[in-house]
């Protein structure tokens, strides 16, 4: 093994070039003081002495005093004592912004010198580490910290405390959860540190703690001084679709939609802004649900008192138009009072399906009072009552035996409805449509949109109704029946009904005779029409009566012809009430 090499001692003229190598940084700050060749080996090590005893007090990472020296464009020369100066950029600076040379700053001591030998120092983080002590002491003794709200990130805000970066959670920003974040950015508001990381660098604060903090100090405070039926002063902190919170000072209370106005509004919006301070009203209290209601319309006068004597029973009134239901639109007559208009009082003559036929929301309209009920807070008006009732003009207009055109407008069972001007229908009743013929429907003789001549037989304006006559119109051929069918005519005709003592037979030219079930040919006697004859079949008759005054032709079968149309399978006895022309 080879023994280790001993270094070759140090030569005292290499010694005094390392010395004067250790001393050269000064000649950076005193440099008309230094020269190398000025100074012996012993003095030398004298001033190397000195210079270490003014460096053995400093550590790196501690903040330090030190002058500026200079400004430059980009950086600030700066002198804290060493060997050689430090350099900060200056936008580390931006919180001085009258800095100048001879001006005393702390900065922090990164490193003794760095590879060009010059100090490294930094005001950033000096300014960190003095906001951090605050920032740690207010965490350990709970106490608050100022902050201005900077921007909004994810989950929540930046909050800038003294120059540090904290973190808002979004739950943690005020008691009840903020609409618009936007608007509170810039603010500056106290905070709770609930959590600090210092290697990490991660502060996360809580406004909510506080506030909650001061609202229970406030709301116990409250407790003893708020009282059902208190007039207070509030602040609106919310606004929701069914209302608005009332900050009454420490406690929210629910300003409910329906308790703003006495009259109809759409939204919260139309009566209160964020921010604003009004009167209120408490209305009620449950502490234990910590559920406080608030009334503003209780402030206003009751509008339905004396409403009565405001708006009397047949007194003309306009309003607009603020609802519409299936049944009939309410108008608002004031705030607070409304009047429904029913459906059925729209129009005299037309037949409303719905009201939306005939106004619109937001449309003025003029009606007329018709019942007023305070307790119920019910008024009902009339729009057609600001017209004259065409139904009360109307005999006069069309007396009994009047002759018009109209359109058949509808069709039912028992008649047919004629309109004989708009929005006014008359009934043409099954019975007054022919003067021969057995109508069974009144299909048999009108359609739908058919234009037919009638007679006004009877107007009962009271009850709305129009009696019409159809075969009025045209002349009774009864008065002439006896000369065109005198008695002895022989004919064919056809069996229309069968009835009980009879048959009832289609004579033609929409004229029906009867044959009595003793008039049937029959070797045999029988007790029903049926044995013999049936719906549709064919006779051979002869005319035995004619009876002008009560409608009523006699007949006899004379023949029944080889040729028939086949027989139905069942056959439909008729009473004999069923049948007028059955009488005989």
């Amino acid at each position: 093994m080879t023994a280790p090499t001993t270094p070759a001692p140090i030569t005292a003229r290499e010694r005094q070039k390392i010395q004067k190598a250790q001393l050269r940084p000064l000649a950076n700050l005193r440099p008309e003081l230094y020269d190398e060749d000025d100074y012996s080996a012993d003095e030398l090590e004298a001033m190397m002495a000195m210079y270490n005893g003014t460096m053995a007090s400093i550590d790196e990472g501690e903040i330090v005093s030190a002058t500026v020296l200079e400004i430059r464009d980009n950086l600030v020369i700066l002198d804290v004592g060493f060997k050689s100066e430090g350099a900060i950029p200056v936008e580390e600076f931006r919180d001085l912004p009258d800095l100048k040379a001879g001006d005393t700053v702390e900065v922090l001591l990164e490193n003794l010198e760095d590879q060009n030998g010059a100090v490294v120092l930094s005001k950033k983080k000096a300014d960190f580490m003095r906001v951090w002590e605050k920032i740690r002491v207010a965490y350990e003794s709970d106490q608050p910290v100022e902050g201005v709200l900077v921007k909004k990130i994810k989950g929540g805000v930046v909050v800038d405390l003294m120059g540090v970066e904290a973190f808002l959670p979004g739950s943690q920003i005020a008691l009840r959860r903020v609409p618009n974040i936007d608007e509170l950015l810039g603010q500056k508001y106290e905070f709770k540190i609930i959590k600090l990381n210092k290697r990490r660098r991660n502060i996360v604060v809580s406004r909510r703690v506080i506030l909650e903090q001061e609202r229970a100090g406030k709301r116990e405070k409250l407790m003893k001084e708020l009282a059902k039926d208190q007039v207070r002063k509030g602040v609106v902190k919310n606004i929701t679709d069914f209302g608005a919170f009332i900050d009454l000072g420490g406690v929210d209370g629910l300003l409910h939609i329906t308790d703003m106005s006495w009259g109809r509004i759409q939204h919260p919006t139309e009566m209160v802004q964020i921010g604003m301070e009004l009167e209120v009203k408490v209305l009620d209290i449950d502490w234990e649900r910590e559920r406080i209601s608030l009334g503003l319309k209780q402030l206003q006068a009751y509008p339905w008192k004396d409403v009565a004597a405001r708006y009397p029973v047949g007194t003309r009134v306009s309003g607009k138009v603020v609802s519409i239901t299936n049944y009939g639109a309410f108008i608002e007559l004031e705030p607070g009072i409304e009047g429904l208009v029913h459906i059925s009082e729209m129009s005299w003559t037309r037949n409303v399906r719905h009201p939306s036929k005939l106004v619109s929301i937001g449309e003025s309209i003029e009606a007329v009072v018709l019942k007023v009920d305070p307790n119920e807070e019910k008024i009902s008006l009339g729009m057609k009552q600001t017209e004259q009732d065409p139904w009360m003009v109307l005999p006069l207009k069309y007396p009994v035996g009047t002759r018009l055109e109209g359109k058949v407008r509808n069709l039912t069972s028992f008649g047919a409805f004629v309109e004989i001007e708009p929005g006014i229908d008359g009934l043409v009743h099954i019975s007054d449509m022919s003067w021969t013929k057995r109508v069974q429907h009144p299909s048999e003789v009108v359609k739908k949109g058919d234009a037919v001549n009638v007679v006004i037989l009877n107007i009962d304006s009271e009850n709305k109704r129009i009696s019409l006559g159809l075969k009025q119109a045209t002349e009774d051929p009864w008065l002439k029946i006896g000369e065109s069918y005198p008695v002895g005519t022989e004919l064919r005709g056809t069996v229309a009904r069968l009835m009980e003592k009879g048959v009832v037979v289609d004579m033609g030219n929409d004229l029906e005779g009867f044959v009595p079930i003793s008039q049937l040919p029959s070797p045999k006697a029988i007790t029903s029409p049926a044995e013999v004859v049936y719906d549709g079949m064919f006779l051979d008759l002869r005319i035995l009566e004619v009876d002008p005054i009560h409608r009523r032709i006699v007949l006899t079968v004379t023949d029944i012809p080889a040729e028939q149309p086949p027989r139905p399978e069942t056959i439909k006895i008729h009473k004999d009430d069923e049948d007028e022309s059955a009488e005989g």
